[in-house]
Order: structure tokens, then sequence, then C-alpha cells
């Protein structure tokens, strides 16, 4: 059976927390960690990024059938699973590695993100300060970055920080999981 597989690119703060969301997601075929956004020469390390000198964010790419879940529902899974109104910080991680951001990879994606932010703007007591950008050079995080939270459960930002996360997630989304 062929599938109508798009990509995502999305931060909201660190992207072990992001990651851990997604791979819950019905029709999300894989996830890799990465940066994208900044402006460093050559290839960023985490190191670089953590620095907040590259302008670099976390993010991550999502691979997703759209034939099982939309680019819409991805965008409203996101939205709802980190605060979109905390400019450059996601709970105690702070600068602009961390922002919220929607990476866009075609005009129809950039419409989708400015549909939905708009839409949710009701939601939220305070103004949502997701930055929407055309998506430049992705790169591809260090290995021990990619699948961390299945990886590592038990160490305490995940136990304290992604736990909570996944609770939410499947408070909110539970129709749209695995």
């Amino acid at each position: 059976m062929s599938k109508n597989l798009q990509l995502a690119t999305l931060g909201g703060g660190c992207f072990w927390c992001t990651e851990a969301v997604f791979q819950e997601v019905k029709g999300v075929e894989s996830i890799v960690s990465g940066y994208a956004g900044g402006n460093a020469p050559g290839r960023p390390t985490y190191r670089e990024i953590c620095s907040g000198l590259t302008g670099h964010a976390e993010v991550i790419q999502i691979e997703f059938d759209a034939d099982v879940i939309s680019f819409e529902d991805i965008l409203i899974i996101f939205m709802t699973t980190h605060d979109p109104t905390t400019l450059n910080r996601q709970g105690a991680d702070v600068g602009t590695q961390y922002r919220s951001v929607i990476f866009y990879h075609d005009q129809i994606q950039k419409n989708i993100a400015e549909k939905v932010i708009a839409g949710l703007a009701e939601f939220f007591e305070n103004k949502i300060v997701t930055e929407i950008s055309e998506l430049p050079i992705f790169y591809e995080a260090e290995e021990y970055h990619q699948n961390y939270y299945r990886s590592n459960p038990n160490q305490g930002y995940c136990s304290f920080v992604i736990t909570p996360k996944l609770t939410k997630l499947r408070k909110l989304h539970a129709d749209k999981l695995r």
C-alpha cells in the first residue's frame, strides 16, 4: 500500500520532548532530532547550539503519512503540548535554541500554520509567539539525541519534564495516538 509521506519540521523547546510526543502519534513514520534556523557556517554541534550563538533551534523533522494524520492535526498536537506563548523558552530551558517555531516546507504548510495559530489564539491567555519560517538547512543532531526518551526514560529530565508532557498528550489527543 502506497503512503502519502510528507515532512514537518517543528521546534518546541528541547527536541527530546517534542520527539517523545510525536513517537506516540498515529501516522508518524519517523522522527529525526536536529537543528535549523541558524547562521553558523558548516554543520553545527550540540555544544555550539547550546551556546545560543548560532541562532539554530532544536527541532524535530517528522515524516508522516498525510492519509493517516494531517499537517493541521500535527500542528494542533504540537501547539497544545508545549507553551507557544513564551519567547525563547520552555520551562527551565531558556535561549533562542528553545524557541517555538514551525519551519514550513511549502506555501501550503505556511498557510495551514497561520490558520492553526489564528484558530488557537483564543485558547491561550497570552499571545502566541511561535515563529513561522521557511525551512532553511536542516542538520541532523548527533546520534545520542535520537530516540532519547525511549532510551533514557528514567533519566531525571525525562522523568520530570517529558513524562508529564506525555500525560498531557494522552489526555488531550487520545484519538490521535497509537
